[in-house]
């Protein structure tokens, strides 16, 4: 795919609309840098987005993890309605998440947190035979069954790392970037959350090389 109707505006104030996107400054803000109006700087935006969905969705057809997997699920959307506790998410979005350690990220959005819901995920994205690491939530508990080596921290008796290495952090640490990620937007539409979800992942997973990850898809050298 190649960038269209860039010769609407310079390639010095392109480059500024790409350089903000690949910074995650906000469409209105590139808009004001770069002296062009917020229509065209949410049009290059809104272009960017679809290549990353496009090659995003591409990456998780092939996806396939080995060893050192953590597993974990996150809510996102209001607050939770006091008095409620436990897994239960209420209004929110539960996303299920698995983090290969110094690797990608896997996300995706799951209607519950039960085992129904999960393994399916865990058996196509990770290979058979896997150390994986989780909390020690129940619909996790047939792991071994499948034929992969589970160890579990046991959050509930405030275990959070053991000395052999067992520990979820790493998508921990995914979660509470994302969300810091998101609320800059300020909100997200119900309908929406998924499209920014998968750009998050793509951002993580480039993380190393997105600009030049970007052009690349973009076909297009600034």
């Amino acid at each position: 795919m190649r960038v269209h109707n860039r010769r609407r505006i310079s390639r010095q104030k392109y480059t500024i609309i790409f350089n903000s996107f690949v910074a995650d400054i906000s469409a209105l803000t590139a808009s004001e840098i770069a002296g062009v109006n917020r229509k065209t700087a949410n049009r290059y935006f809104r272009l960017f987005r679809e290549v990353i969905y496009e090659h995003a969705h591409a990456e998780r057809k092939v996806c396939n993890f080995k060893n050192g997997i953590e597993l974990d699920e996150s809510y996102f959307g209001p607050r939770r309605v006091r008095g409620k506790r436990g897994r239960g998410a209420g209004r929110k979005i539960i996303v299920f998440g698995l983090l290969k350690r110094n690797g990608a990220v896997y996300t995706q959005i799951i209607p519950t947190a039960q085992r129904k819901e999960v393994m399916p995920i865990i058996r196509k994205v990770v290979a058979s035979g896997s150390d994986i690491y989780s909390d020690g939530w129940r619909s996790y508990d047939a792991l071994a069954v499948y034929g992969y080596n589970h160890k579990k921290v046991k959050h509930d008796k405030d275990e959070f790392a053991r000395a052999d290495g067992t520990h979820i952090n790493g998508v921990e640490s995914y979660w509470s970037w994302m969300k810091r990620r998101l609320h800059k937007f300020n909100g997200i539409p119900r309908n929406q959350c998924a499209a920014h979800m998968l750009e998050s992942e793509w951002r993580f997973n480039h993380r190393a090389t997105l600009a030049d990850d970007l052009k690349k898809l973009l076909r297009f050298q600034s």
